[in-house]
């Protein structure tokens, strides 16, 4: 059986799991429109609609009660038959992988993620790279493995697989002589502020938000990265509106506070990006596997 039709089983058993297309592509670490079409695939295949939508999610249909049975036998007949392919050994590997991630990843992510590769894998190397406009082009070229971050217009032939939700918060310097423990629209619109210009991070969120409520912020300071920016709030009585898994990282080691940010930010998905040419890569497939193992865990903030 070819590979593509493994995959439609596999999205069969998850859609069956789930109830949810959104769930099953986020579960299998797939783009949400390749397990549409295989469900519109496998719907021709089988001559029924399979799953219905319902107000309780994706309910399966009798002809699909009645298959998943030999769906999933099937599914384990063919991983036990593919599982002499050729593994990667990370203890064993002098291995580089390159990855390109945002600054606050740097901070969040990537100190955790070195001590679990000294750990399984002591002689793997990383190369890291900013997440910027060319990351698309160096993820297809094989220049860069894997990209972690925000990045909401790359076009067909990438997986993506959702880490967490991350939402926003504002920083201030726990002596701050104008803002308390509550920060009101009124001391957000007066006092300075810093901002960030950087790729990969959701942040112009923000400023489109900011815009479409007539909220002008008065910036002082625009830096290039958010490498600097809580030792900067924490040493004036400037603010800065965050991703929150920064600040609580920073709020470990700097004079700062996190307040809740008066205007409402929608959240925005941190995930893992790759190229469909080295998504069977065993290598690359254990990488992505290690990187969900530790961040994928559900804890959305």
């Amino acid at each position: 059986m070819k590979r593509f039709d493994l995959e439609l089983l596999l999205i069969f058993d998850e859609i069956y799991k789930t109830g949810n297309v959104t769930r099953a592509a986020d579960n299998l670490g797939l783009p949400q429109s390749t397990v549409s079409l295989g469900l519109g695939k496998l719907r021709g295949h089988f001559n029924d609609q399979l799953f219905s939508r319902t107000a309780r999610g994706m309910v399966p249909t009798p002809r699909a009660q009645n298959a998943i049975g030999d769906v999933r036998r099937s599914i384990q007949a063919l991983q036990h038959a593919l599982a002499d392919q050729p593994v990667f050994d990370p203890a064993g590997s002098s291995r580089e992988f390159r990855i390109c991630m945002t600054d606050i990843s740097e901070i969040v992510l990537l100190p955790r993620l070195l001590n679990h590769l000294r750990e399984v894998g002591p002689g793997i190397h990383l190369e890291i790279s900013k997440i910027s406009p060319d990351s698309p082009a160096e993820l297809a070229d094989g220049t860069v493995d894997l990209a972690v971050g925000f990045m909401p217009h790359l076009e067909a032939g990438f997986y993506q697989q959702k880490l967490f939700d991350q939402h926003f918060v504002c920083l201030a310097s726990n002596t701050h002589p104008r803002v308390g423990e509550v920060l009101s629209l009124e001391t957000l619109r007066r006092e300075g502020h810093v901002r960030v210009r950087t790729s990969g991070t959701g942040h112009a969120i923000v400023d489109k938000i900011l815009a479409r409520e007539g909220i002008e912020r008065n910036v002082v300071l625009n830096l290039p990265s958010f490498l600097g920016v809580a030792r900067i709030v924490a040493q004036t009585e400037l603010l800065a509106i965050v991703p929150f898994r920064y600040a609580h990282v920073l709020a470990a080691s700097e004079a700062i506070r996190l307040l809740p940010v008066p205007v409402e930010l929608p959240s925005f998905q941190v995930k893992q990006h790759w190229h469909e040419r080295y998504h069977a890569d065993v290598s690359n497939r254990w990488l992505r596997q290690e990187v969900a193992a530790l961040f994928g865990s559900g804890d959305n903030e």
